[in-house]
């Protein structure tokens, strides 16, 4: 399965959001624990080692693929 770059959500805005809002109120420690934690379930959710490497890979760029915004 090839990784999946354009967005997937209805609402990018809210997902982006949804992303930012679970971080409100939280330590720098806590919000790093917090996305280490989504990263590993949903990792596990997509179960494919080649898109999580190609993922890696697109992350360390330091830019988002064309049709998503991050950080």
């Amino acid at each position: 399965m090839p990784l999946t770059v354009a967005s997937q959500f209805k609402d990018p805005d809210v997902a982006f959001v949804t992303l930012i809002e679970a971080r409100r109120g939280l330590s720098q420690e806590e919000a790093a624990a917090l996305d280490a934690k989504l990263v590993l379930i949903l990792a596990n959710h997509i179960g494919d080692i080649d898109v999580l490497k190609e993922a890696i890979t697109l992350a360390k760029q330091g830019r988002p693929p064309a049709g998503l915004n991050a950080a």
